[in-house]
This record gives C-alpha cells, sequence and structure tokens, in this order.
C-alpha cells in the first residue's frame, strides 16, 4: 500500500509542479509540487525496504490414525521463511 501511495504522492506533485500554472496568493505550487514529489520517493523507498524485509510463516499440520496401534497421531510442522542475509 505504500508504494501505491508513493507514487500517488509522486504524480500529484509532479502535477502540481509542472502542469498547473496558476498563482495563488501565499502559495507556491511549484515548491508544493516538489516537496510532495520527494515525499513521494521517500514513502516508496520506505515501502520497498519494508517489503523485502517481511517473513513469512507456514505451518502445517496432518492428522492421520495410525496402522499398527489404531491411535490417532498428529504431525505439526513450521517453517520461517527468512530474507537471505546480504
Amino acid at each position: 500500500m505504500s508504494i501505491g501511495f508513493g507514487i500517488f504522492l509522486f504524480v500529484v506533485g509532479a502535477i502540481l509542479a509542472f502542469a498547473i500554472n496558476v498563482a495563488v496568493e501565499g502559495v507556491e505550487l511549484l515548491t508544493i509540487g516538489y516537496i510532495l514529489m520527494g515525499a513521494g520517493v521517500i514513502t516508496v523507498i520506505i515501502g520497498v525496504a519494508l517489503m523485502m524485509r517481511r517473513r513469512s510463516a507456514v505451518t502445517t499440520e496432518r492428522s492421520g490414525v495410525d496402522p499398527a496401534s489404531g491411535e490417532r497421531v498428529t504431525r505439526r510442522e513450521s517453517s520461517i521463511d527468512d530474507p537471505p542475509v546480504a
């Protein structure tokens, strides 16, 4: 979600900086556009960094009956996918 929001901020900033040619008293649209573009770039970078650090855990549970003793057997396996360490 943060990557999409960062792209949105960048696009709105680019529109304000380059496409809007209106003078608003007390507000500099060019500066606001550049600030939004910078915030969008930073948001995308943070979003990519957080996505690279994300872990996923997988838990598998299997149940069955042991044919020799007739007892119910449950087996649980857990694994965590760690990102590669550089």
